[in-house]
């Protein structure tokens, strides 16, 4: 039984049988899904990867307004592409675990306060530059500067000191932080010649691809970087290409005739017609992605927490898993962490529906009158008929939600951290301080529910240099309970990501840390012959 799936996965790997068929004949033969998928990695991995063609997304999340710039990046459209031609420090694997980019190890002082990092010798950039350590201190800087508005501001805050040292990179904390490794893996923190300081959007770094197109909100496209360092592990293809494909439908559509290899978000409604779709492969993971209603708490009316609590008891957070993600998730709780977190606090009451309570809220808030949600088909898979159920649930405890309906196009630029109440989605982050830091922190630039809370801070501050699990896991329960009961979060539901693809695409690997293999997979798959 085994030696006949041994040679139906080698069979898969090279090419000559499709992904679909393996399993079927793996499940007539009675092996579990699991070890089915564990015989196919290995023949995947035993036939190595093929090099040479094109390997083409269809991807949501692009606009006309994206920017090759790492500080701006919102959305999967730019965090995919970016991933194809350039790399940070480190990256977290599937597993969780640091994966050493540009830098090759990592030492800390036993205080946790200093960071020593290695620069890998023999890296260079698309204009034929050497790495250095001081690119990547330049780097580090340029994002730590509140006029730079980038997305990692609330992760470098704490660095109170940078420096290049020979071949190294010190970084002195203001706190100490056992989980910096971790927040130099954010995808805004791409190094960059000089630092990107110059000229932020050149679209020059060390990924296995170089910019050879960039249309924003249309296409994208790199070629293989022939210099490339690390080349037998990334940068298969000779030619990546992102064709933006904001509509659902539209996007399947790509996929099913052979336009694009791979899609993310395919909505849940449709997965089960899409698994007979002969030739295509669902890919979904479950993770820390969690889609959500956000409100600036320091904007009425949403500066009146019973106002706050009202619109989090009025939402039905099962029949959203029910019917928008039809099973393909779990419901939140008001908090961004979940289970796939390490010292999840698993204790803290889960909120239900409530529409009595809502009401008891509402009329404490004073509030009348009507309340504007903004929502968009890009703001997550089945985001305009999540609003639509929030509203019918919301009438029952007599809150009356105007649903406004805006343009994909602008969504993240205009609507998204800009308007006090809207929809939107965070993928998560592989740690809780990184999730907190870039998204509740005071100085995040990425606050987008307004919670600026000094006592906040320091909670988060102080877990992270907490090094007994104990202490730091009752940290972040306090955190968590903050946020439930006084932000600006509606939580409620945490999604699999949803990706697919055609029998073409060698070595995907689910990763829960995001969509899209964490947004590497035009740089880590490659075309099959």
């Amino acid at each position: 039984m085994t030696r006949e799936l041994k040679y139906l996965g080698d069979r898969v790997a090279r090419g000559m049988m499709d992904r679909r068929a393996f399993m079927g004949r793996a499940a007539a033969l009675g092996v579990s899904a699991g070890m089915a998928n564990t015989i196919l990695a290995g023949a995947v991995q035993a036939a190595g990867a093929m090099k040479g063609g094109i390997l083409r997304a269809g991807l949501q999340g692009g606009e006309s307004t994206n920017s090759l710039d790492p500080a701006t990046w919102a959305s999967s459209v730019p965090i995919e592409f970016g991933r194809t031609w350039a790399e940070p420090l480190v990256d977290v694997s599937p597993k969780g675990e640091i994966e050493f980019r540009i830098a090759e190890s990592v030492e800390a002082s036993p205080d946790a306060k200093v960071w020593t990092f290695k620069i890998r010798k023999g890296v260079e950039f698309h204009n034929g530059k050497a790495v250095t350590p001081e690119d990547v201190v330049a780097t580090l800087r340029r994002h730590s500067d509140k006029n730079s508005k980038s997305g990692a501001l609330g992760i470098v805050k704490g660095i109170t000191d940078m420096k290049a040292d020979g071949d190294y990179v010190v970084l002195t904390l203001d706190q100490a932080n056992a989980d910096l490794p971790y927040l130099m893996a954010d995808y805004h923190l791409m190094i960059q010649p000089g630092g990107g300081i110059d000229k932020p959007d050149a679209g020059i770094g060390t990924g296995p691809y170089k910019v050879a197109e960039n249309q924003p909100g249309v296409r994208h496209v790199g070629t293989r970087f022939e210099n490339y360092w690390d080349a037998g592990n990334r940068g298969h293809a000779d030619r990546v290409e992102v064709v933006v494909i904001n509509d659902a439908t539209a996007r399947l559509s790509a996929l099913q005739s052979g336009q694009v290899d791979m899609i993310n978000r395919v909505e849940p409604k449709v997965v089960k017609l899409v698994k007979r779709i002969p030739g295509v492969s669902v890919r979904n993971v479950s993770g820390r992605g969690h889609y959500v209603f956000v409100m600036h708490v320091n904007t009425a009316p949403f500066d009146n927490n019973h106002l706050r609590l009202a619109l989090k008891l009025a939402i039905n957070r099962k029949e959203m898993v029910d019917k928008i993600l039809q099973g393909y998730g779990s419901v939140g709780n008001d908090f961004p962490i979940n289970a796939a977190y390490p010292l999840f606090p698993d204790d803290i009451p889960q909120r239900e529906y409530d529409p009595e309570k809502a009401a008891f809220h509402y009329k404490k808030s004073g509030h009348s009158g009507s309340i504007l949600l903004r929502t968009s088909d890009v703001a997550f898979p089945g985001a305009v008929d999540a609003a639509q159920l929030f509203q019918q649930s919301a009438k029952a405890a007599g809150i009356t939600l105007d649903i406004k309906r805006e343009p994909g196009d602008g969504y993240w630029s205009e609507v998204w951290n800009k308007k006090p109440f809207a929809a939107s989605y965070w993928s998560g982050r592989p740690v809780q301080d990184q999730m907190y830091s870039t998204a509740y922190l005071s100085t995040a630039d990425w606050n987008d529910t307004r919670f600026f809370r000094p006592d906040f801070d320091k909670i988060i501050i102080e877990a992270r240099g907490e090094l007994d699990p104990v202490k730091r896991k009752a940290l972040y329960r306090e955190a968590a309970i903050m946020v439930r009961n006084e932000g600006g979060l509606i939580a409620p539901m945490f999604n699999d990501f949803i990706d697919a693809t055609n029998d073409k695409v060698g070595g995907w690997v689910n990763d829960p840390n995001g969509e899209q293999m964490n947004s590497m997979a035009l740089a880590k798959c490659w075309r099959k012959a």
